[in-house]
Order: C-alpha cells, then structure tokens, then sequence
C-alpha cells in the first residue's frame, strides 16, 4: 500500500512539473491598446496620480510572498489599493497584527482596503475594522469612494452573502448607494475595485465568477467606468473591456484586472473565458496604475525573480471626465 501511494504521489508531482508556461496571453490582445477607442492625449505630470496595490497578500503561515510584494510598493509612491482577503487565515486582529503589519503595513497611512471573504470569516471583519480604523469606511457597511485627481475611485464590500450588508441586488444598500455616488460624480472618470471578480478563468469557476455582481458592474457601465480590479483568484488576468453580460464592447466596456498576487499563494487558472486577453498564476507582483485627466497606464510588476509582465494603456469614455 506505501509502495502504491508512494507513486501515486510522483506521479502527481510529474504532472505538475510538466505543465506549460502559466503566463498566457491570447494572440490578438495588444499590449499597448487604446481602450474605449479615445485618442490619448499626453498629460501634464501634475496630473498624474499612482494607484498601487494587489489582493490576497499575508499568510501568517509564510510571510516571504507578502513581503516580496511589499519590497515593490517600497519605491513606488502614491496610493496603495489592498484588494481584500489581507490577513490569512482569518482576517483577526492578531493576524494584521503580526502578518500584514510587518510587509504591507509598512504604507497603512496611504492605503485604501477592501474586505475580502477572509476578513468576514474569522472575525466577522472586527479585527479589520479594529486595524484600519476609519480608512475602511462604516463598519457597517465596509464600501465607500475617495477622489484621485480627475478620477473617482469606488471601493466596493463584495461580500454578497455577508446578510448584515443586505446582499448585492438591485435596490440593495450598497447599490443604491452605488447609484446615488456615481450619480454625484458626473464628471469624473471612474475606477471601482472589491474582492471578489464577476469574470475569471479560474480553474474553479464557481470561486472565481460571481454573477451576483451584476448589478454592481451594470450601475459602473452605466457610469462609462473604465476599469474595475479584484482579487480572490490567487493569479493574475487582465480581460478586453466587455458590458456586464460579457460581449466584447471596445467603445464602452468596462476593462476587468483581477490581480489577486499580493504574496498569499498562487492558485491554477483554466481554460481562458471569452474576452480574457493575458494570463499568469505563479507570478507574485502589484498593479501599478498611472491615472490622467481622461486616460489610465497600467503595468503589472512582478516580484524579484520573475519576469512575467503585463502593461499597457486605455482610455476614459465619460467625455465629461476627459475634458481638459
């Protein structure tokens, strides 16, 4: 019986030894693309705003990854997004204590979080709320938006099934705020990141695509947002910009980063769904966003080591927001 387990074991090992490269890309996706079919304008440095940041981030088991992420961070300055699930296993007090608070902790004061499911799981996100304090918003509530120059940002608590949050539906708490913030900011081009993804190439489907966020992305659509980002899926894919229903919609669409790398561990992806452009799951790294009046770059910088890439840069189609 040892004998047979014992190969059954190599052989398993093999398999994972023989997979190809975990960075993808689809052939016809561009690099450098001009999203929502805008021509760029170059803009005034003093107009320039960096977004940085990733999900799924310090396993108190193995901090290495966290804090290969954090090393990154270190020389890019700007505002730091945390795309939830911040502090494993259980998102306690003690975790963000002794795990995030040494890597990631180290840019709090510039850091903007979202709750993932983690944080709800062991503590009902009291040691989150207890750790970021008014940074996090209502602890109520967990979702809430700031400005970026030109640029609205809206944090979103994607926690659907959380019942103290009242769901995700139409005429839910959070979407009717979400409608009633957006409405606010007309002018402004509009950025949106929470946990959880609607789109993903995970090779667990039900993990990584949540139609319960439908109604979120169909308000952001609405508002001519140019990106939404998440985490969950421990890997990174960036996918063409698409309307809620998942149609290719170069002029319109909403442009979705799922960069759950921020040191946690990596997790595989599948077969890639339509609209999904690049692809990787063994590359710990941060999404740095460079944010202008009516326009956006984005460039994926992976940790030391690796050399797995991804950038390019894309357009605000709110012609309000991209006005001079």
């Amino acid at each position: 019986m040892r004998l047979i387990i014992g190969r059954a074991c190599l052989f398993f090992i093999a398999v994972l030894l023989s997979r190809p490269s975990s960075s993808q890309e689809n052939p016809a996706s561009s690099q450098s693309t001009t999203h929502k079919g805008a021509k760029l304008r170059s803009a005034p440095k003093s107009n320039e705003f960096t977004l940085v940041g990733a999900g799924d981030i310090a396993w108190c088991g193995n901090i290495a990854g966290a804090e290969a992420t954090a090393k990154l961070i270190d020389r890019i300055p700007g505002t730091v997004f945390a795309a939830g699930d911040l502090a494993y296993n259980g998102g306690t007090y003690e975790e963000f204590q002794n795990c995030y608070d040494p890597t990631w902790g180290r840019f709090k004061a510039r850091t903007r979080p979202a709750p993932g499911n983690h944080e709800y799981g062991g503590s009902g996100a009291s040691g989150y709320f207890r750790y970021w304090g008014q940074q996090a918003g209502d602890p109520k509530k967990g979702y809430y938006s700031y400005d970026l120059g030109s640029w609205h940002i809206v944090v979103l608590n994607t926690n659907c099934n959380v019942k103290e949050l009242g769901g995700c539906g139409a005429g839910s708490p959070e979407e009717t705020w979400l409608r009633q913030d957006l409405a606010e900011h007309p002018k402004a081009c509009v950025l949106a990141y929470g946990h959880h993804a609607m789109f993903s190439s995970g090779i667990l489907g039900r993990h990584g695509r949540h139609p319960e966020l439908r109604p979120f992305w169909q308000d952001l659509y609405n508002a001519h947002a140019a990106l939404i980002l998440a985490g969950h899926e421990h890997s990174y894919e960036r996918f063409a910009p698409q309307n809620p229903d998942g149609q290719a919609d170069p002029e319109h669409g909403i442009r979705q980063i799922t960069v759950g790398t921020g040191g946690k561990s990596h997790t595989f992806l599948g077969n890639p769904q339509p609209n999904s452009e690049v692809r990787n799951d063994d590359t710990y790294g941060v999404l740095k966003l460079t944010l202008a009046r009516g326009q956006y770059k984005w460039e994926f910088l992976p940790e030391a080591g690796k050399k797995f890439r991804d950038s390019g840069e894309g357009a605000c189609s709110n012609a309000q927001g991209a006005q001079k």
